[in-house]
């Protein structure tokens, strides 16, 4: 009797490996950065930055917000890239990442968000699965995500390849979603309710915009460091 394709290893493994490359969510563990491929998202002296004078600092090489909801942006647009970085809440914090901003005082409409979540607060218990670390805020629920407890640094890279947003955290793929999917500003492709203050369809996002960072929303701070970003081949899968 012959053996079936799949009973050959050689076979199986191959297959495996093409599925990887194909769609890159499926890999376990998150595509790195190679050495010198990227830079520093801020400065230092966060010249490159805006924001509210006095809000945002550095210190001991961490990245934070001193004021509530205040965001910090950075100057430069940017499109197609790899974002790499480390974050740490504290208990109860609820943050953000925000990507494609096309305007940065009206961000609320023209913004997409990865939430940064203390999950396991008694605050957030009960808010819907699309508000949980790593999701799509108000839109798509990360899966298989675990968030490390408040005073514990986590570890995101965030994959933007025009409307295509893939996140992993902490070594694991948590979300994977196309922005064209969204076509409608009130209901999500699974049937939810989008948040009535997110009022423009995802869809009609411009790939490319300003990258920024929730400030510290109702008082509690969430700390940033080894922020780093790498431009993409839209067409790469790795």
């Amino acid at each position: 009797m012959k053996s079936s394709f799949w009973q050959t290893p050689l076979n199986l493994a191959a297959l495996i490996a093409l599925l990887f490359a194909a769609y890159p969510a499926l890999a376990a563990e998150p595509p790195a950065i190679a050495p010198g491929a990227g830079h520093d998202l801020f400065a230092q002296d966060l010249s490159d930055a805006d924001y509210p004078a006095g809000v945002w600092s550095w210190r001991d090489g961490e990245l934070s917000s001193h004021a509530q909801d205040e965001a910090l942006w950075t100057k430069a647009e940017y499109a197609n890239f790899l974002l790499d970085f480390e974050f740490k809440l504290e208990a109860g914090a609820n943050s953000g990442v925000f990507l494609y901003t096309t305007n940065t005082a009206d961000w609320m409409r023209n913004h997409v968000e990865i939430q940064l979540l203390d999950d396991a607060s008694p605050k957030w218990t009960n808010v819907p699965p699309n508000w949980k670390c790593a999701g799509l805020f108000g839109h798509a629920s990360p899966h298989n995500a675990s968030v490390k407890p408040p005073g514990e640094w986590n570890h995101m890279t965030i994959r933007s390849a025009g409307p295509k947003v893939t996140v992993w955290l902490n070594g694991e793929s948590v979300l994977d979603v196309d922005l064209k999917d969204w076509t409608s500003a009130k209901t999500n492709p699974d049937g939810t309710a989008i948040p009535e203050w997110l009022t423009r369809p995802l869809a009609e996002l411009p790939g490319k915009g300003h990258i920024g960072f929730q400030g510290a929303h109702g008082g509690i701070p969430t700390h940033f460091r080894h922020l780093i970003i790498a431009p993409l081949d839209p067409q790469s899968t790795k």
